[in-house]
């Protein structure tokens, strides 16, 4: 037994100049060209060149609860615009409260997006646990910070409410 494992350590990769790994001029750069879209942004950059941010006004219509998930919005099509213009990889949404979640797409933070990043935050608390439980819409202030977006939000969303299709009927019957 002793000599088949003196002959197998003779057989050393390193020793004999055998490698598994490819050659190392078939290895190209570290990234794929195709995982960021052309014309989107990093937020760093557009300060530098002083670039002015403009955020899609149809947050402010969305009337969201925090603790909901953005699948049940019935604007599908809002979901996927851009939440910014011109688009960025990432963007850090800031709460009142101090809380500071991070929405990113390499293609593009979309709305969707930003609301996912704030539903992870919130989809364990209950709605009387939230003092203001609606999205009110997002604000840009580069005065204080060029690269995040301050969270508004509000007491209660009108009553074109997510789920509550049988509230919305009965405030038309009246």
């Amino acid at each position: 037994m002793s000599a088949d494992t003196a002959d197998l350590t003779k057989v050393d990769s390193a020793v004999s100049g055998l490698s598994s790994s490819p050659p190392q001029n078939a290895i190209k750069g570290h990234r794929r060209a195709s995982s960021s879209a052309a014309g989107v942004y990093n937020i760093t950059d557009l300060e530098k060149e002083g670039k002015e941010l403009e955020i899609a006004k149809e947050t402010q219509k969305l009337n969201w609860k925090l603790n909901t998930s953005p699948a049940t919005l019935d604007e599908k099509d809002t979901l996927k615009k851009f939440l910014t213009n011109p688009p960025v990889k990432k963007i850090d949404l800031h709460f009142p409260l101090g809380l500071e979640v991070t929405a990113r797409n390499l293609k593009g933070v979309t709305i969707k997006d930003a609301l996912d990043a704030i539903y992870k935050q919130f989809k364990k608390k209950a709605d009387d646990e939230l003092e203001l439980p609606v999205l009110a819409g997002f604000e840009w202030d580069k005065e204080e910070s060029w690269t995040r977006l301050i969270v508004h939000q509000k007491k209660e969303g009108a009553p074109s409410g997510g789920k509550k299709k049988n509230k919305k009927a009965n405030n038309e019957d009246e």
